[in-house]
Formats: structure tokens, C-alpha cells, sequence
């Protein structure tokens, strides 16, 4: 299996510290070695869907009470998946979801849970094996776009995407990501930024997001 991989200096998501964390997915690119695909990659972000919105940004929402998130939806690439924890490796990197499993996404329980103050994380598999997983259309996700996250005490916290990203694992932003936040924000991180044979994913695409709203 291949990592599309980066470690984060020490940064603040939410109230804990992580000193090294490697994003993300085990897996990334197997299908498309196994299967001779690869001309038919994931999409990629625009170059427009990461420039400020003009007139201004959304207004966020007030901050929720801590919940432990249970799923994700996506409406708009068609994402409805549940969520598990993810923990860090011995190594210091950030552990992924089984890659058997394609419909299934992870957070980072040690950090910021989503609709809190702070920087949340989820990551999950562009692809494995059998073929595209959860997260293998993120990059078509445009700004502007809904995200939800279901939440353990029945609430439901609403983002809308600011931004989506693609950055070279080598050049990978890390306080913009990673850093805290003043306000409940999102990444939503898989594999991307082109894609070799040699090494598969070259990098990562980045969703950016924050709280606009709840129920």
C-alpha cells in the first residue's frame, strides 16, 4: 500500500497538540496500478475554488456544545458515510479507516469534534482495491457547497465549504490546515495532486469549511 503523507508541525486542533501528523490515506492509488486506470484519475479542484469568495465569506454560526460526530454527507458528490475515531500511530502519523471499507470516514478523536471551536479533521480513501472510495469525487466539491455532520446527541452541524484545495505532499501548508481556529471549522482530507504509477497520489486535496448552521 502507498501513503499520500505529510507531517504536520506542532499544531492546535482544538485544545490538543499534535506534533506530527501524517495525512492521509493508506491505499491511495492501488486500484488504479491494479486496474490500469489511470487515465481516469479523480477530479481535481479548480484553481477558482480556492480564491476568496467575492463580496465577502458566509457568516459562521455559534459554536455547538462537544458531540462525538457519527456521519457525514456530502449532498452534492453524493456522500453519506459514517464516521469513525482515528487516533495517531506509534509513529506519530494519523491512523485511516480499513481501507476494505469503501463507504467509510474517519475523524480525529483527539482533537476538535465537529461544530465546536476549533479545527476539526475528517480523512478518508480516494480509492483501494475494488475501486473508488468515499472521498475519490472530493476535488469536484465546489465553494459554496453543503457539508453535514450527524452528531451523537441527534444535532446535526451544518458547513459550508469555503475553499478546495490541492497541495503537493512536499509543499503541504501545515498551519493552514492544522492551525486552531477561532471559530467551529472543517478540513476534509484525501488523496490527490496528481497521481504516478512509481509512487501513486503525488499529494492531497483539501476541503475547506465552517459552521453555518445546525439543527
Amino acid at each position: 500500500m502507498r501513503r499520500s503523507a505529510r507531517r504536520a508541525r506542532s499544531a492546535r486542533l482544538g485544545d490538543t497538540a499534535i506534533a506530527a501528523v501524517t495525512v492521509v490515506a493508506l491505499g491511495c492509488g492501488v486500484w488504479l496500478l491494479d486496474s490500469g486506470a489511470g487515465t481516469h484519475t479523480p477530479p481535481q479542484p479548480a484553481a477558482a475554488e480556492g480564491r476568496p469568495e467575492p463580496g465577502g465569506e458566509r457568516l459562521a454560526a455559534h459554536a455547538l456544545a462537544p458531540s462525538v460526530p457519527t456521519r457525514i454527507r456530502i449532498p452534492a458528490i453524493r456522500v453519506n458515510a459514517p464516521l469513525m475515531g482515528l487516533a495517531l500511530t506509534r509513529s506519530g502519523s494519523l491512523d485511516v479507516p480499513p481501507a476494505r471499507n469503501r463507504n467509510l470516514a474517519g475523524w480525529y478523536q483527539s482533537g476538535t469534534m465537529p461544530g465546536e471551536t476549533g479545527t476539526a479533521i475528517v480523512a478518508g480513501h480516494v480509492d483501494n482495491t475494488e475501486g473508488p472510495a468515499v472521498f475519490y469525487d472530493l476535488g469536484a466539491l465546489k465553494r459554496g457547497a453543503r457539508i453535514e455532520v450527524d452528531r451523537a446527541d441527534r444535532s446535526v452541524a451544518v458547513f459550508t465549504v469555503d475553499a478546495v484545495e490541492v497541495y503537493a505532499a512536499h509543499d503541504f501548508p501545515d498551519q493552514k490546515v492544522y492551525g486552531a481556529a477561532p471559530r467551529p471549522e472543517l478540513r476534509v482530507i484525501t488523496c490527490g495532486g496528481g497521481y504516478s504509477k512509481a509512487t501513486g497520489y503525488l499529494g492531497n486535496v483539501v476541503v475547506f469549511a465552517h459552521l453555518t448552521g445546525s439543527r
